[in-house]
């Protein structure tokens, strides 16, 4: 069984930077894809960023040059920086891992963007 646990949400003024960090921790392996997607209110779950074991990276267009996902490998920890947020990136932000036997999901972190 594959635990994640999220953090780093939390309430930021328009142009301002979160890091968020997902911890996975149980039976990981053969992972595939580990990605951030978000859900806001009254909208489907997206894809924000997605990173392969082989480090290739995949963003949504609305996110393109302002986040960036990475992993550290030796801490079984994924990252999403976002800089310059904007209100429309309020959501509850969720971590995802995918391997050959699990497809695991976090609790969710919020994050709004507000004055």
């Amino acid at each position: 069984q594959v635990q994640l646990v999220e953090s780093g949400g939390g309430l930021v003024q328009p142009g301002g930077s979160l890091r968020l960090s997902c911890v996975a921790s149980g039976r990981i392996f053969r992972i595939n894809v580990m990605g951030w997607y978000r859900q806001a209110p009254g909208k489907q779950r997206e894809s924000v960023a997605t990173i392969t074991s082989g480090g290739t990276t995949n963003y949504a267009d609305s996110v393109k040059g302002r986040f960036t996902i990475s992993r550290d490998n030796a801490k079984n920890t994924l990252y999403l920086q976002m800089n310059s947020l904007k209100p429309e990136d309020t959501a509850v932000y969720y971590c995802n891992v995918k391997a050959m036997a699990f497809d695991a999901w976090g609790q969710g972190t919020q994050v709004t963007v507000s004055s």
